[in-house]
C-alpha cells in the first residue's frame, strides 16, 4: 500500500533510505552520518516535502519524495526490490507530475539507470559530481508526458 508519510514515519523512512543506500551504492561515500540522515528526514523531508511510503506487513518498505517536479528520492528496502513497488512509485510520481519529472542518480548506479529508462526517462546531463555532497559523478534524467507537448494536453 502506498500512502503519504506522516511525522511518526520519519524514522522508518530514514531507515529504509539508509539500508537501501548501503546496499545499492557500496562504493559511494555518504556525506552524512546515520544520525544526520535521520535528523534530516525527521526535521526537513517528511514535514515539508511530498513524502510517500510503501507499507507491507505493517512496516515501511519503500519511500519516495517529490520536490516540485523532481523525483528527489526513491529508495526500497533491499529485501523488497523486484516486487513492483518502484514501478508503483514511478506511476504515482507521473500521476502527481503529469507534465514531466526530473531526477538525479549516480553514474555508478546502473540498475537505477535501467529502471528509470524502462519507465521512459531519458538521460539529459552527466556531471563530474562537483555539485553534489558526495562528489560522485551523477546523471540527470527527465521524463516528459507525450501529452505535455500536444496543444490542449498537459500544459
Amino acid at each position: 500500500m502506498l500512502r503519504r508519510a506522516a511525522g511518526p514515519d520519519s524514522a522508518a523512512v530514514a531507515d529504509v533510505w539508509l539500508r537501501s543506500y548501503t546496499a545499492a551504492l557500496p562504493t559511494v561515500v555518504r556525506a552524512h552520518s546515520d544520525d544526520e540522515v535521520r535528523h534530516y528526514f525527521r526535521e526537513v523531508v517528511v514535514p515539508s516535502q511530498e513524502t510517500w511510503v510503501a507499507e507491507a506487513d505493517g512496516a515501511v518498505v519503500g519511500m519516495m519524495v517529490l520536490d516540485g517536479d523532481m523525483l528527489s528520492q526513491l529508495y526500497l528496502d533491499p529485501d523488497w526490490r523486484g516486487r513492483g513497488i518502484g514501478d508503483r512509485f514511478v506511476a504515482l510520481a507521473k500521476e502527481r507530475c503529469p507534465d514531466g519529472l526530473g531526477l538525479w542518480t549516480f553514474q555508478v548506479n546502473t540498475p537505477a539507470h535501467r529502471f528509470y529508462e524502462r519507465h521512459g526517462f531519458v538521460a539529459v546531463e552527466y556531471t563530474d559530481g562537483s555539485a553534489n555532497e558526495e562528489r560522485e559523478p551523477d546523471v540527470r534524467y527527465e521524463w516528459r508526458s507525450r501529452d505535455a507537448d500536444v496543444p490542449g494536453h498537459g500544459g
